[in-house]
Formats: structure tokens, sequence, C-alpha cells
């Protein structure tokens, strides 16, 4: 097959499928009379160049960062939610800067008037008072908190985003205002990345505005939030069944601040503390990311199972800087909308630079009866909603928002119920290329653009991203709903600066801290540690079932049968493909390194979930004895990879500590249940080999002794030899070195419980024979770990 011939912007018209240039070509790129614009000549020339499997080829390796990365979003059914891929449209969307500087002055003076909007709102009530805002409106509101009333913080917004579009003509509309919580930054960057590697070529040559600068200008500005206090700065996350939740653990990690969930803290004396491993430690700053009414059950919303009780209390005393301030979430009331315009001209004394969609509310006669009268023209919908009208989808049907042009009760519900009701004029958005079928087409598209505040003002971040709809129907751009999303370059005549979060070249240079453990994370990570290692030890005695079953080719043998009842009291079934105790077992490993993504490689999550993927696989391709021997084969070398992988990579800090404990007493767990059962003395033949195989010891015996296995031997090397790294003493010693470099294991030269605990049990084992370790000593042995573990959680894991 010949290849395509090469293609430039004077052949657009082409490669966008046909389309005449001012029919159904991309609003975007090309202007009124037909030609691709300035600003998307070089791209569009660039993109002409590549054939289809090139493009594809392309496309392929900018997929394959955010799966490595494990970047997602959460999509919710009616019955479950599930992580599916980022939806990425790899076609950037291209603004100039002069365009774009005039964009982020219009949205610097409505954050700023948002500001006034809530400070009155929060403080004298001068629009209400005045007549600009119905007392009604703003008093039924759900995001309006009441016991937020006379609190005044420094400011109430520090990070805002706009969802903006612009019609065909050209012209730019606010089509929702972001306050209370807003999403998407953390994945911009993610956008930026991985659209930069797909056009690796052109990206590093092409002026494009860079994102590092914006963070780490709020960076900045958390910290001078805590100048004068006490304590960290930190994200607030409701956890990982949120669906941006990978976005607060990539921010988390990208600004090097703590991820906590309220859990994590408590308020004492009106002072915020973060439980650690340390004990408590202040925290000052909160970067929340759950909706204001969740945060205290206290004071706000008692059903809240998500926040932590007395958060307001440590606000109105001035402890507690909340970014964004609690009832923020008020401003995205899309009623408010239909005032903004006369509130900027009586606070700012001028116009909306960037007017927002036309909004009626109807508990006003006179905007009732415009909304009646144009109906067909608009979108109707509830007063109180946060969600702009293009966001709505099937699940917002039952909360109100509907085209009136079919319905025929229209008038009776504005009556009735016009309080409740806005009149939204129905826009058309201009249209964005999206690559599908081979081909450019122009798909109705939104930008979210955000801004922050720093000790300079408001600073735009130079970029954002697009919503993309997967149809010419507007109201489709939601991820939930089939919508994309695409990265937004600001694209200069000049060269642009190359900026980073480092500090500049002249700072003096210290050596940061390594920052404090929360008690959860800890947790988590101990309990990974835990997982895998059954999982492995569990995977070890499915392998040498099967591969004895296959030899003997019937499975009621005296070695088989005692296996088979040793599995059984482990809940483990043989005759499973993949046992679900295996599958069990690796869910709840992702589970706990789930919680602590922010701690946690890329590269270490990635090979975790192929190896629970590599697992879920198996259970419905392989099949019995020797099969399914080779199949735990594959499982072990994964596991094995996994661990050498986080083990050898992590940073020795307190959490690879945490890891490394769990690690070290699930194996001790495992190879004294191992002793206790197979080095008995009623053990069947057989069963001496089986210990050493799986205690992953077969070689290390035949070097070590020139003799078959005999119970000394055995116990000799899987529970003595501190040489070997799956003895039952080497461990000991693992875990009394780790917890001897624990906070709080040595106070004035006394050992702490734990430490005391575990010296007892490594020198009780230390002055031992093989002879002397009888099975009611691993018996014993066992349920000393499971003591140990109980320590553990009390002195840090609580």
């Amino acid at each position: 097959m010949a290849a395509e011939p090469r293609r430039t912007s004077s052949q657009m018209p082409a490669l966008l499928g046909g389309y005449r240039p001012l029919a159904g070509v991309p609003d975007e790129m090309m202007d009124a009379d037909g030609r691709v614009k300035p600003v998307w000549r070089r791209f569009v020339d660039h993109f002409a160049s590549f054939d289809a499997e090139e493009i594809a080829q392309r496309f392929a390796r900018g997929d394959e960062y955010l799966r490595d990365a494990g970047v997602f979003f959460r999509q919710y059914g009616h019955a479950e939610s599930l992580e599916r891929d980022w939806p990425l449209s790899h076609v950037p969307v291209l603004i100039h800067e002069n365009e774009w500087r005039e964009l982020a002055a219009g949205l610097v003076q409505r954050a700023d008037l948002l500001e006034s909007v809530v400070t009155d709102l929060y403080g004298p009530q001068r629009l209400i008072l005045d007549g600009h805002l119905p007392a009604a409106l703003v008093a039924a509101s759900p995001e309006w908190l009441r016991p937020l009333v006379g609190v005044r913080p420094d400011y109430f917004l520090h990070f805002v985003a706009f969802e903006i579009g612009r019609g065909p003509d050209g012209r730019w509309w606010v089509l929702g205002d972001r306050t209370q919580a807003p999403s998407g930054a953390g994945f911009a960057l993610e956008n930026r990345v991985a659209t930069a590697r797909t056009f690796s070529d052109f990206y590093a040559d092409e002026k494009v505005h860079r994102l590092a600068g914006f963070f780490r200008a709020f960076r900045d500005a958390l910290d001078g939030l805590a100048d004068g206090k006490t304590g960290h700065a930190a994200i607030l996350t409701p956890g990982p069944l949120n669906e941006t939740y990978y976005e607060h653990a990539y921010i988390a990690r990208y600004l090097g601040m703590m991820l906590l969930e309220g859990e994590d803290l408590v308020v004492e004396n009106g002072r915020v503390m973060v439980r650690t491993i340390a004990g408590s430690r202040p925290v000052s700053v909160l970067w929340r990311r759950l909706d204001s009414s969740w945060v205290d059950p206290l004071e706000l919303d008692d059903a809240s199972t998500l926040g932590t009780a007395g958060l307001v209390e440590a606000v109105r005393r001035g402890n507690l800087a909340i970014v964004n301030g609690l009832g923020s979430g008020i401003l995205e009331t899309r009623a408010l909308l239909a005032f903004l315009p006369r509130i900027c001209e009586v606070l700012r004394g001028e116009q909306l630079a960037i007017p927002n969609i036309a909004t009626w509310w109807c508990g006003d006669p006179g905007a009732r009866d415009h909304v009646l009268a144009n109906a067909r023209n608009m979108t109707i919908g509830p007063a109180l909603s946060t969600r702009p009208s293009l966001e709505a989808g099937d699940d917002d049907a039952g909360a109100g928002w509907f085209r009136s042009r079919n319905d025929a009760s229209l008038e009776w519900r504005l009556v009735t119920n016009g309080a409740l009701l806005v009149g939204q004029e129905a826009i058309r958005l201009s249209t964005t290329p999206t690559y599908a079928g081979r081909q450019l087409k122009p798909r109705p598209a939104t930008l979210r653009v955000f801004l922050a505040r720093t000790r300079d003002g408001w600073q735009v971040m130079p970029g954002g991203y697009a919503r993309i709809g997967h149809s010419d129907d507007p109201s489709a751009l939601a991820m939930q709903r089939g919508g994309s999303v695409a990265d937004v370059w600001v694209v200069s005549d000049r060269p642009v600066e190359t900026d980073t979060l480092l500090p500049a070249r002249n700072a003096t240079y210290v050596r940061p801290d390594l920052g404090v453990l929360p008690s959860r994370a800890a947790d988590n990570l101990y309990w990974l540690g835990r997982y895998v290692e059954r999982a492995e030890g569990t995977m070890r005695l499915l392998r040498a079932w099967h591969m004895r079953l296959a030899e003997a080719a019937r499975a009621d043998t005296p070695l088989l049968t005692d296996l088979r009842f040793y599995l059984d009291c482990l809940g483990i079934d043989p005759e499973q493909r993949i046992p679900e105790a295996v599958q069990t077992t690796l869910r709840s490993a992702i589970a706990s390194a789930g919680r602590v993504r922010d701690r946690f490689s890329i590269d270490g999550w990635a090979a975790l979930n192929d190896l629970a993927k590599t697992a879920r696989r198996m259970s419905t391709t392989v099949g019995e004895g020797a099969d399914e021997a080779h199949a735990m084969g594959v499982l072990l070398r994964k596991i094995s990879g996994f661990s050498g992988l986080v083990h050898e990579n992590m940073y020795r800090f307190n959490g690879w500590r945490f890891l490394t404990i769990g690690r070290s007493l699930e194996r001790a767990v495992s190879i004294a249940s191992l002793l206790a059962h197979f080095a008995d003395e009623e053990a069947p033949a057989g069963a001496l080999d089986l210990a050493v195989e799986v205690g992953d010891s077969s070689m290390s015996h035949r070097r070590r002794y020139a003799i078959t296995t005999t119970r000394e031997t055995v116990v000799d090397l899987l529970a003595l030899d501190t040489m070997n790294p799956r003895s039952i003493i080497y461990h000991f010693a693992e875990l009394g070195e780790q917890i001897g470099l624990l906070p709080m294991s040595d106070r004035n030269g006394a050992r702490s419980p734990l430490a005391r605990a575990v010296l007892q049990l490594h020198s009780g084992l230390a002055v031992k024979t093989p002879e002397e370790l009888s099975t009611e000593y691993f018996i014993d042995c066992g349920k000393e770990l499971a003591h140990l573990s109980d320590l553990l959680s009390d002195a840090y894991l609580r």
C-alpha cells in the first residue's frame, strides 16, 4: 500500500473530511475568510505531514504515558464506579498569548468581583439589604453555610476556575464559576506531558508557555498563608473513591505536600492537628478538595464521614486557613449569574469584561415573563444548581434541567416554582479539531481556566484544559457522557521562559526534612507489605500443590491430603484456577497502595496493577496441574519484581520502614506456621521438602547441608539461620532494627513496649537449638507475632 501524501495547511479542507471552510471546519482553527489562523498554521503544517500510521503511533505514545502514570477518571454507573482510561483528545487547543492576555484580565476582574460578593454575603450583606440579591435565593441554597456568617478570613478565594466558551463569532462567555473545590489543575499538567510526548519534536521548539511557574507561585502562596502560624500546609481529600482522587494525589506529590483525609485530623483546643507516627503535629493551612458542608460534621453536615469535628471553630479562631474558604460554594449557584452583571457595576463601577451566559432568575416576575416568551431559545433548570447546564447529563434530568420547547407544562412550572428556576440562553459553542476516523473533525469545546492568588495578586495558569464533546451535541461535554479533554497551548511569537518548581539558582540550598508521616499512611504501607508477602506465600503453596498433583496424578496421597488440609485452614481452594484467596489479597494490596498514592511510585503502582490484572486474566485461561503450577511461577516472578522495585528504589524514610515491618512480620508468621505444620513429627513423608520449597530455600539447603532434609536441618535453615532472608530469626532482627529507628522507640534510654517485645522474641529464639524448637514453640511464635502487630498498631497506627 502506497504511503499517504504529505499535506500542508493549504490542503487542510481535505484533511478535515471534505468540510467546506465555513460550514464544518473547526471555528477555533479558521478565520472568517476560511483560512487557517496564524496561531494554528505551524501546527497544522506539522500535523498534515503525518500519514495515518504515524498519527496512530504518536497518539499511542501519549496514551502509553497516561497508562504508565496511572491517570484515570472514575465513571459512576447505577450500581458501581469504575476506573476508566483518561480520555485524552491528542490535538491541543491553540490560543495566541495576546488573546489569552485579554481573557486573563477579564477573569481576574471576575475573581475579584466574586471575592467581594462572598465577603459581603458572610459579612455586612449590603448586596441583600440594597436589593441587588434576593435574600430568599441565598438562604435557600444548600451552599449557604450560616455558621460561617461573621467569620472573616483574609480572603475567601485562593484558587478558582472558570468554565468559558466561545461562540462561532469569536466572543467568549463565562459558563460557570468554580469556587468550591475546583478540580482539573493536576489533570492539565498530565495532559501537557502526554500531549508534549505526542508531538515531542514540535513542542520542544514551539513557543508554548509552560505551567510550572503557576504552580510554584501558588505553592509559595500556600506557604505564605502559614506565616505567623505554626504548622504544616496540606491537601484535604475525600479519599480514593472520589472521582478526582488521582489528581489530589498527583498535586500532593508534585508540590511536596501532605495528602490528608478527615480521619487524619483532630482538633485540640481550637488547633488542627494531624495524627502522625510521632504524635500529633499542627496543621495551619488546608487546601480542601471536598465540599464545604462535608468538612465539619459538628457544625455543618452531621452525616458527613469525610470531615473532622471542630474545623469550623479552628477557622473561627484564626488558627486554620482553608483554601477556598468554607461557604465559598455559594458563588457557584446558577441563579447568581443573573445578578453579577449589575453587581459588577455597583461594586466596581464597570461592566464585566467577559460576560457570563445570559441568565434570568424566574423568581422575578419580569424575568419570568421574558423566559416564557423566549422559551424556545432557552434552557431552563434549577436555580440552585451548581453545575453549568452544558454539564447536565442523565443524572441531572431529575434535578430539573430540561429543554423547554417541548414541555407543555412550562407556564405552570414557572408560575408555581419560578423562584427555583432559571432560564439561560441556549448557546452554540465554537468547535475545535479532534482526530477521529483518520480525519480532523470539528467538535464543540469549552475551556477550564485556573487562577491562583499569589503574593502578587491573581495569577492565571497559561493554559488549562479543554473539554471536547464526542458529537455535535454541545451538552455532551462531560467525561461521564463520553466527552474527552485536550491540552491548551498559549502560544507566543517570542521565546518563552522554561520554568520549573525549583528555587532560584542563587538561593542557598538547604536539604529539606523528610516531613511527617500520618498514621493512616503508615497503616496502609504496613498492610501493603503484609498483603504482598501473604500473596507470595499463597502462590508458593499453590505451586507446590499443583506440581505434586501433576506428578502423582491423584489428590489422595498422604502429602497432598495433608497439604489440602493446610490450605483449607488458610481459606485457600487449590481447585480454583487462580484461587479467589490470591485475587482477594492482591485487591487488598491495591486498596492499601491506593490510599497512599501520593507516597507510592508510579512504577510500583503500575507493577502492582499489572500483577493483579495477570492474575485475573489467568483465572479464566489456565488449566490444571502443570499449567497451574506454571501460572503460579509467572505470578511469583511478577510479585518478586514488584517487591524488588519497591524495596530497592523507595527512599529509606519512615514510610519504607512500615512497609518493611509489614513484610517481615508477615514472612515470619508464614514461616512459623509452615514449620508448625510441616516440620511436625506426625507430618507425612515429603513434608520437610515441601516446607523448604515453599520457604524458597531449596538451593540453600542443598548447598548448606550434604544430607537429605531432616527436621533439624529444615528448622535450622528456616528458623535459626541469620544469613537466610527466609528464616524467622532473620526477620526478627529486621523487625528489631526497623522498629528501633521509629520515633518514640527509645525514651530516655528505655525501650518502648514494642521494642522490648521484639527484642524478647529475637533473643529467645537466638539461644535455641533446632532440637529445642517444638511444634508448640512455632504455634506460640505466631501468637507472639500477632501481639507484636497489636503493639505496633497501638503505638503508631491509631
